[in-house]
């Protein structure tokens, strides 16, 4: 399978073939489940232990475990998302209270982050939904709709998707800060707001014990590179598997969920390792497909819709440039960069 985003293209089976192809998928396996959270909250609880336990003998080692505790804790995440699409145990009960459990580690507020991620589930790519649930990570402007800004507002979206701000600065305030606040809840969305103040309750009472057990000095020099290592990686998987260059945009007319979810999101092909900690999140455009399949079940269903359709992949080298595709092009119909609008060239 060609690995070249510009020559490949998806061909499609039967609406109702592909559907099929990937329901197979959907039943989560309560074995594989349960082992997954021993492998990456445990797993995450264990390194972290380790960290406070060395702490004040070498903080060098610390700062080398800090990678592999966000690796953990980014995994954690993808059991919290899938929990957020009903998808990692049969019960509705259980999702929700392992859901809220990985939300005091992962800091994001479970029953919001939810609400809010089925929205993008509903809108994502599409050019006339994208004040409906979108986010700065899957929203973008037409390299039209950003030319017709006023300078100021031009400034201001540039500053906001500058790859350093936003994959860099952003991502921990975040989770460490904008995740405490409700700001942008509409008043009816009383049980999500609700959970957003005690989760914040939680935190401040799990947090706050530890604290005073290991010292809150050391609790800041191990948890706060971990998040700010984490909430980076997480935003980055998102951001890049939303806004490669080839990466399809389409209007209301256009939209389809099978299209946007193949070719308006990517296969983003890691490493072995990396994939196992980011729990197959690389398969992002089966997840959009069928958002009802556990991820560890992500690899097979992918498997299965290679006997009837060429999936095009990006390779983990080249997914760095999707940072800075920016802009909808919807001449070219393609992702840009800030300087290829400007110059109007191809590449």
């Amino acid at each position: 399978m060609s690995e070249s985003l510009s020559t490949v293209s998806f061909q499609p089976a039967h609406d109702d073939d592909l559907d099929r192809r990937v329901a197979r998928f959907e039943a989560p396996a309560l074995g594989t489940s349960l082992g997954q959270i021993v492998t990456s909250i445990g797993g995450y609880l264990a390194v972290c232990a380790a960290m406070y336990a060395t702490a004040g003998i070498s903080y060098g080692f610390v700062l080398a475990l800090a990678p592999v505790a966000a690796g953990f804790l980014v995994r954690t995440f993808i059991i919290q998302h899938d929990c957020g699409h009903g998808a990692y145990f049969r019960s509705w009960r259980w999702n929700q209270t392992l859901g809220i459990a990985c939300s005091l580690l992962t800091l994001a507020p479970y029953l919001s982050w939810r609400r809010q991620h089925a929205g993008h589930h509903r809108v994502w790519n599409n050019l006339d939904s994208r004040d409906s649930g979108a986010d700065i990570y899957s929203y973008c402007l037409t390299v039209e709709e950003y030319r017709a800004l006023p300078r100021w507002r031009r400034r201001w979206y540039r500053v906001t998707r500058n790859a350093v701000v936003a994959n860099l600065i952003l991502p921990p305030l975040v989770f460490l800060v904008l995740y405490r606040l409700p700001f942008d809840m509409p008043a009816r969305w009383r049980q999500e707001r609700r959970g957003v103040h005690l989760t914040n309750l939680a935190l401040v009472a799990l947090y706050g014990t530890l604290g005073l057990v290991a010292g809150f000095d050391r609790l800041v020099l191990v948890q706060l590179p971990v998040t700010v290592l984490a909430s980076i990686i997480g935003v980055w998987l998102f951001t890049v598997q939303h806004r490669s260059d080839r990466a399809v945009w389409a209007r209301d007319g256009e939209w389809n969920r099978q299209t946007a979810s193949v070719d308006g999101t990517t296969y983003l092909r890691l490493p072995r390792l990396l994939q196992w900690f980011t729990g197959n999140i690389g398969l992002h455009h089966i997840h959009h497909l069928n958002s009802t399949i556990p991820n560890y079940r992500l690899q097979q269903a992918h498997d299965a819709l290679r006997e009837s359709c060429t999936i095009p992949a990006m390779p983990f080298h080249k997914a760095f440039r999707a940072m800075f595709c920016v802009l909808w092009d919807e001449r070219r119909r393609r992702m840009v960069t800030f300087r290829e609008s400007a110059s109007g060239a191809a590449t």
